[in-house]
């Protein structure tokens, strides 16, 4: 369950919508006028005065929100997880235990014979809430909704967070799970964004990683053609010959390996015609430095 304190202090408040148009229309039921739902569009006189496309804009302007608040709040969080942990936060029973405990549906203006049943409907809690985060983004803009959702629902993150980490077989809380920054609640009280230390490596490691990349675009392009390709070994013990000169070394000079730091020179041929030639620790090392030889003798650019 989320967690907003003791007698949910850090529930925020709901803020108000200053335009008196919006505001009646945010809480204005398509039932209320019984427009037919079948018109493609509304003459440009006479707009629908019903809360469907506040709505619409208002599950958009969230899904934007929640996403940001989530790569805030776990900034080492992958899509995957990202994703369900954002539905689970802004699924209709969420949104509709949120529209209640703000009195929102006791709002609406409904058909009086839809009345009842369309209020204890959660897709319609849930809707109006929407409609609401709609028609306060059209009064004051993204930041006035920002200021107002984001603590909101960062407990919900938080909880939905605990879900996801369980459904993965991992332990609550990662070791380096630590508090952030301090937010304020439209209430004024303070709420604590958790952030996740995620280590990136230095620029200069980056340069250092060996890549593949060459060796899969060589062979791709290889297999359009269906062109014949060979890889010709050598550990450099015995002579090389054409194609395995080391790069800045001087013709026919090696560098040898040992058992426990083996080098592996290869050079490939394409059609029997020699393309290229690399060296690296592992064998598919060295063919990665021989295919961007290759993807260049071939008028591919490469990096």
């Amino acid at each position: 369950r989320p967690d907003f304190g003791k007698d949910n202090v850090l529930f925020p408040q709901l803020p108000e919508i200053h335009s008196p148009a919006i505001r009646l229309q945010v809480f204005t039921h398509r039932s209320f006028f019984a427009r037919p739902t079948h018109i493609f569009e509304d003459h440009h006189d006479d707009p629908s005065p019903d809360n469907e496309k506040f709505e619409h804009l208002g599950d958009t302007v969230l899904g934007l929100t929640i996403t940001n608040l989530l790569m805030n709040l776990f900034p080492g969080l992958r899509v995957g997880p990202s994703t369900k942990i954002r539905a689970m936060i802004v699924g209709n029973p969420t949104l509709a235990e949120i529209s209640l405990r703000y009195k929102l549906p006791d709002r609406l203006r409904l058909h009086p014979a839809q009345a009842i049943t369309l209020r204890a409907s959660t897709n319609i809690q849930a809707d109006v809430f929407e409609s609401f985060i709609g028609g306060l983004y059209l009064d004051q803009g993204l930041e006035a909704v920002k200021l107002w959702i984001d603590p909101l629902f960062i407990p919900y993150a938080c909880a939905a967070y605990h879900i996801a980490r369980q459904q993965h077989g991992l332990p609550p809380m990662p070791p380096s799970f630590h508090l952030g920054p301090t937010m304020r609640s439209m209430s004024g009280a303070p709420t604590t964004i958790p952030a996740v230390a995620a280590p990136h490596p230095e620029p200069s490691e980056l340069l250092n990683m060996p890549t593949i990349g060459h060796l899969a675009l060589f062979n791709q392009h290889l297999q359009k053609t269906s062109r014949q390709v060979e890889w010709i070994y050598s550990d450099g013990g015995e002579p090389l010959g054409n194609g395995y000169a080391d790069v800045g070394l001087p013709p026919g000079d090696v560098i040898k390996g040992t058992k426990t730091t083996p080098v592996w020179y290869v050079k490939v041929m394409v059609d029997g015609i020699y393309h290229g030639r690399g060296r690296g620790n592992t064998k598919k090392a060295a063919r990665n430095e021989a295919a961007k030889e290759g993807l260049e003798k071939m008028g591919i650019r490469v990096w």
